[in-house]
């Protein structure tokens, strides 16, 4: 279904619903830019290291987007988990697992305060933003705790700048790039309302921060356009 959730005066902050999840793979592809690019750039690089005893978890999940195209390209038997609070995404997700024939483990779970197991790729898709800044720092370093050794933790957000004109200057860009996509200005004000205090982005400097922080010792950012970034985090053999 087309993305046309802001089309009316919203009555609620954002909120991954019924509404959301029936039209979230079209709102992806129109409002992230290179979604499906970046998708494929992480997927390759899991592939390029993938086994049979291997294990990838997709933290917020939503529809299994991600996880269904891995799937269809794994070689291995590599086991493949997607997590989620969203019981409305998860719903959508079976469906298409369903569709496909894609054996994918899927939970309903809070990723802040479960335990998600040992993995070897750990991947977050625009996911750590919703998080909120304290739990944040805490969910990452779980994270790194989960990862075997050489263990890799993907992860795209949406990025601020600290040099405020600049970071005006990035906002306008992705937001005409947008109009492109058909979204009007209404659209565009009234979903930004909706986000605010609920996405809370980081600089691109704060992000690695995180990582070190956590115990990461190499991260890199992999990709960028415009206010969005997405990063690659390697823990190394003990």
């Amino acid at each position: 279904m087309k993305d046309e959730i802001f089309t009316q005066e919203p009555n609620k902050k954002f909120e991954f619903d019924e509404v959301v999840a029936s039209v979230f793979d079209d709102m992806l592809s129109r409002s992230v830019p290179f979604y499906d690019e970046v998708q494929k750039m992480i997927i390759s690089i899991i592939l390029e290291n993938e086994a049979d005893d291997k294990r990838v978890v997709d933290l917020g999940s939503s529809t299994a987007r991600f996880l269904i195209d891995l799937h269809s390209q794994m070689r291995t038997k590599m086991e493949l988990c997607g997590l989620d609070n969203s019981e409305a995404m998860l719903s959508q997700a079976r469906a298409k697992c369903k569709a496909y024939g894609a054996k994918i483990e899927l939970k309903n779970s809070d990723i802040v305060t479960s335990d998600f197991g040992s993995s070897d790729f750990v991947v977050a898709n625009y996911t750590l933003q919703f998080i909120r800044p304290m739990q944040r720092n805490i969910l990452v370093k779980k994270i790194y705790q989960s990862l075997t050794k050489n263990g890799l933790f993907l992860f795209s957000e949406k990025i601020v700048f600290t040099d405020k004109k600049l970071d005006k200057t990035m906002i306008d860009i992705y937001h005409n790039r947008k109009k492109a996509h058909g979204y009007s200005d209404y659209e565009i004000s009234k979903k930004r309302e909706a986000l605010e205090n609920v996405l809370v982005p980081y600089t691109i400097r704060e992000n690695i921060q995180m990582c070190k922080e956590a115990g990461f010792e190499k991260v890199d950012t992999i990709f960028q356009w415009a206010n969005f970034a997405t990063f690659l985090a390697q823990k190394a053999r003990d």
